[in-house]
């Protein structure tokens, strides 16, 4: 059973009774609204504020998500798969986004987005040896994922000389954000193949309430957890700017399942490259900050990336036969059919020996 015939729903809106255009066209504009709400707040709270917690606010987001799922009425009796299924999964996750977002303490967000938008490489080649998956993809692809990604490069370089801001520790946090991304949409392709009763909520509900505890163990050692609470109790306000990014998120990370249960991990991280994309851009227009020509090159190659992304694939239809349909059969020859069968009815009767 393929995870298409399973029904899908995002937020009440059915998606197993529409086409695959508007299919992709709802999961992706859920996707668009909260990863940009997301981009526009990481940037206000760890550029703008300068408060610096990746893993503190990846905590806080998991709670936030518990709520919302609870919320909406699922309970762990509604589960398909057993709790283990999202162990691996959920140290992934959580140590992708703890890595992720704390990254922005030592690279300035474009930046970080010039490594992140690589992911859809990895992504594709990681497919190929997830078990259950096993994926292959035509040349055209790939090809189009290095166009978003060499566009995304020149965009974030050309940033690099207005507003400079790397480090080599934050460029080692966001490699290994990188590498567990890898794993991390695959895996998640990997559970709805395998099991395509498994639902969006189950996914990020499990993979948070199991990922949580992994946190732990950085904000100790880091002695974030501390620090963290002394300066959010000082500026209460930025939990509310915390609550309000995840609520947003929530809504990305539904409608990002909702792609890879749909589209495959490829797919999504084709759609989450062309959406760093957008939130760079958004970046520069809202903060006014200077764009040169090497940033129009780079949306340029972007943009030649995401067209053809969406070409379909030119797989070659079956060949057909040539050779001309056989003569219908006339009354005689059907009479001389009937008679050549009939007589050998009557040899094969002669021949068989009397008991």
């Amino acid at each position: 059973m393929k995870n298409e015939e399973q029904a899908r729903s995002l937020f009440g809106i059915s998606l197993s009774d529409r086409p695959r255009w508007k299919q992709f066209l709802i999961c992706s504009s859920g996707f668009f609204f909260g990863y940009l709400v997301n981009g526009i707040c990481e940037e206000y709270v760890y550029n703008r504020l300068q408060f610096s917690y990746g893993w503190y606010f990846t905590f806080v987001q998991g709670w936030v998500y518990i709520f919302l799922i609870y919320l909406q009425g699922f309970t762990p009796k509604q589960m398909v798969n057993p709790w283990k299924t999202y162990v691996k999964l959920s140290a992934v996750l959580m140590g992708s986004n703890g890595l992720t977002k704390g990254s922005l303490a030592f690279l300035n967000y474009p930046a970080q987005l010039m490594f992140k938008s690589t992911k859809v490489l990895p992504v594709m080649v990681m497919g190929a040896f997830i078990p259950g998956l096993k994926r292959k993809y035509p040349p055209h692809e790939y090809l189009s994922a290095v166009l978003l990604v060499v566009g995304l490069i020149l965009f974030t370089l050309a940033d690099a000389h207005t507003s400079p801001n790397f480090s080599v520790i934050g460029v080692l946090m966001v490699s290994g954000a990188l590498i567990m991304d890898a794993f991390l949409g695959n895996l998640q392709e990997a559970i709805f193949s395998m099991n395509p009763g498994t639902t969006q909520t189950e996914m990020l509900f499990c993979s948070t309430l199991v990922g949580m505890p992994f946190l732990i163990p950085p904000m100790l050692f880091t002695g974030e957890l501390f620090t963290a609470w002394s300066s959010c109790s000082k500026h209460p306000y930025v939990y509310g700017v915390l609550v309000f990014e995840a609520m947003a998120t929530f809504i990305g990370q539904v409608s990002v399942l909702s792609l890879i249960a749909l589209f495959g991990a490829a797919t999504t991280a084709m759609v989450t490259t062309a959406r760093k994309a957008v939130t760079l851009l958004l970046s520069y227009l809202i903060f006014t900050k200077p764009l040169t020509e090497q940033h129009g090159s780079g949306l340029l190659l972007i943009s030649m990336g995401i067209i053809l992304k969406m070409l379909p694939d030119n797989k070659s239809p079956k060949k057909r036969s040539t050779a001309p349909p056989p003569p219908p059969m006339v009354e005689n020859e059907v009479n001389s059919e009937d008679n050549r069968f009939q007589i050998g009815i009557e040899e094969a009767e002669e021949k068989r020996p009397l008991v």
